[in-house]
């Protein structure tokens, strides 16, 4: 220890200030704890600063400018429709700014110590936190590791100016007119399909039999279809070689079927997972335990096998959303704080931002049979739907899982526009154990696209009303 380097105490003391990190930080803080939280980079983490905030308002971004090009159905008739992307990315800027600040400012309302650095585990009790200039020891009751997940890296496409991770791929200042994408999860199928809006030539390269693969091939084939109207080119049980680069742009060599092929563009964006950041905390020193994989191993109130220690988000088992990260934050503050909080995963949903958006909650009707569970599907169309006839937007359905025994709603699937919106309902059913009679004597706003949950229980129970039986 240096000199006057006298440690700080505090109750629970947090690593990490994305949304898994901060909202731990506010609960415990919400419980009556002393709560330091610390940050080696920007406040909100991946998700606000170079994740899911701003894909979402380059996504809307480039919904706007298809919208202004292509509604003659509609009546809408504009001419020379222009794009000026340096505003696009002001915007963009604009919105990760306010929520950042926001995240500020409820850190400090709750009272809550911003440390900026690294930190270091000493021991079960204590850490160290280094920035370029000097260290700081802190000891703690409690800890909360949030400390989130990278893009991964392979080892035959470097990161360089013209090999792009999300980040990069998030900040370009100009418009690129072509990009390689490899990797057709939803990192990459959300920005591929984002940049084939903005006019932009879009190849992606999907080592598996499909690109978004978590998902039903019903709901995965619709996005499919609509990328490639916009010029996409999808090419599946591709695997990706190497890249060649210029000062003006790539070449990448891929192989389909035995057979090298290459394709030109202006950048590559690798977007093929991300990496847990559990490597450099030390957690080596405390014996804290991992798998294979490089995330902690927790236990069903996020506590590691070192029992004032708790883990959440990226870092643990299950997949990076950032919704799950502050589910499990509150989890793990309210473990600490004495309370029976426990997680339960059942109704966590899965969104992707696609055209149309795909949603997910629950068991599939595939998930539910490998689980043993009897269970009837009832699918309603959107274009069944008045709300969505108005919306010129008619692509898609909602499929309603229920349990046969007793019709208690296990699972849902919507792929359509506002998905992302409408899966909160079936979450909500699940997690209180509602039947699809439940859903069907709930009265719906006329014209909505809500009333798809609605007729999709009507068919579970046999008797659909705008469609035949």
């Amino acid at each position: 220890m240096v000199v006057g380097d006298f440690p700080i105490e505090t109750d629970t003391l947090v690593i990490g200030a994305g949304p898994g990190g901060y909202v731990a930080a506010i609960r415990a803080a919400q419980l009556g704890q002393k709560v330091t939280i610390v940050e080696k980079a920007i406040l909100g983490g991946v998700c606000l600063n170079v994740g899911c905030i701003p894909s979402k308002a380059l996504i809307s971004a480039g919904h706007r400018f298809e919208n202004a090009k292509h509604s003659e159905d509609m009546g809408v008739i504009a001419e020379n429709v222009t794009l000026d992307f340096s505003k696009v990315q002001e915007f963009k800027a604009g919105v990760v700014k306010k929520l950042t600040g926001g995240v500020e400012g409820l850190l400090e309302g709750n009272k809550i110590d911003i440390v900026r650095g690294e930190a270091y585990f000493v021991d079960a009790n204590t850490i160290r936190v280094m920035d370029e200039n000097s260290a700081q020891t802190y000891t703690f009751k409690n800890a909360i590791i949030a400390t989130g997940s990278r893009p991964i890296e392979i080892p035959a496409f470097k990161f360089s100016k013209r090999v792009l991770d999300s980040t990069g791929a998030l900040n370009l200042q100009e418009l690129p007119e072509s990009i390689v994408v490899i990797g057709g999860g939803y990192i990459g199928t959300e920005l591929g399909g984002a940049y084939a809006s903005f006019g932009t030539k879009v190849t992606i390269l999907e080592g598996a039999d499909e690109i978004l693969n978590g998902f039903e091939k019903q709901m995965s084939s619709l996005v499919k279809k609509n990328l490639k109207k916009k010029g996409a080119d999808i090419i599946t049980k591709a695997l990706a070689k190497g890249v060649e680069e210029t000062e003006t742009g790539v070449t990448v060599s891929y192989e389909v079927k035995g057979e090298e092929q290459k394709v030109q563009a202006d950048y590559v964006f690798v977007m093929v997972g991300r990496k847990p950041n559990t490597d450099e905390l030390g957690l080596e020193q405390v014996g804290i335990e991992m798998t294979d994989r490089g995330v902690i191993k927790i236990d069903k109130q996020c506590r590691t096998n070192v029992s004032n220690i708790y883990a959440i988000g990226d870092i643990v088992e299950g997949p990076p959303l950032a919704h799950k990260a502050s589910y499990e934050g509150k989890i793990a503050a309210e473990a600490i704080a004495g309370h029976p909080s426990e997680i339960d995963y059942l109704a966590i949903p899965a969104v992707v931002f696609s055209d149309p958006e795909l949603a997910s909650v629950g068991y599939s009707e595939k998930e539910a049979k490998d689980a043993g569970i009897e269970v009837n599907a009832s699918k309603f169309p959107f274009a069944a739907n008045g709300r969505a006839l108005s919306l010129n937007q008619t692509d898609g359905f909602l499929k309603l899982i229920t349990r046969k025994e007793d019709d208690i709603v296990v699972g849902a699937q919507i792929a359509g526009p506002n998905a992302s919106d409408m899966i909160a309902e079936l979450g909500l059913a699940i997690e209180a154990g509602m039947t699809a009679e439940d859903l069907a004597m709930t009265i719906h706003a006329h014209p909505t696209l809500g009333e798809i949950t609605m007729e999709a229980a009507e068919v579970a129970l046999g008797n659909p009303i705008h469609i035949l039986k």
